[in-house]
C-alpha cells in the first residue's frame, strides 16, 4: 500500500482536516490534496463526472490510465485522470504567465490503492500559487480554484 497523507475526511457531514504534531497540514509536503471517498471506484468516478458537469465546468479529457496500461499488458489499478475547468478561470491566470499552462486546465485523479480504497486527488492551488509566482492579481484565481475544488471533492466523495 502507498501512503497516502489524508487531509480531509468527512464524517457524519463534517469536513474535518488532519494535522500534524505541530498543526500543519502534511499534504503541503508535497502540494497534494488527497480526500477519501465512501465510494467504490466506479460510483466516485460517476459522481465526480456529475458534480464537475453541474458545477458548469468542461471536462476537456478524461484518461483512463488503467485501460492504457492495460492495452499494452502492464497493471494498474483503477485511476483515471480529469482535466477540467472554466476559461474564465483560467486565462486571467495565464495572461500574467503562460506558463501556468502546465498545470492548467486544473486536474484530478480518482484512483483506488492497493486495499481498494478510492480516492480523489489534486494538486493544491496554493502549492502552483508558490510554483508561479504570479503576484498579488492572481490571488483571487487561486483561491476561487482551490475553493471550487474542496466543494467539489466533498460533494463526491460525501
Amino acid at each position: 500500500m502507498h501512503p497516502v497523507p489524508v487531509i480531509g475526511y468527512v464524517e457524519s457531514g463534517v469536513f474535518l482536516v488532519k494535522m500534524d504534531i505541530e498543526g500543519k497540514s502534511p499534504w503541503m509536503k508535497n502540494g497534494l490534496v488527497n480526500t477519501r471517498t465512501a465510494f467504490d471506484f466506479e460510483a466516485t468516478l460517476t459522481r465526480f463526472r456529475s458534480v464537475i458537469e453541474r458545477a458548469g465546468l468542461t471536462i476537456f479529457a478524461e484518461i483512463d490510465h488503467s485501460a492504457n496500461a492495460s492495452a499494452v499488458d502492464l497493471p494498474l489499478p483503477p485511476t483515471t485522470l480529469f482535466l477540467f475547468g472554466n476559461p474564465r478561470g483560467g486565462t486571467p491566470l495565464m495572461q500574467i504567465s503562460q506558463t501556468v499552462a502546465l498545470d492548467l486546465p486544473f486536474r484530478a485523479v480518482v484512483w483506488e490503492d492497493d486495499d481498494e480504497v478510492v480516492w480523489i486527488t489534486y494538486n493544491d492551488p496554493r502549492w502552483l500559487a508558490e510554483r508561479y509566482p504570479l503576484g498579488p492579481a492572481a490571488e483571487p484565481g487561486w483561491t476561487a480554484i482551490g475553493d471550487g475544488m474542496m466543494k467539489l471533492t466533498l460533494a463526491a466523495t460525501a
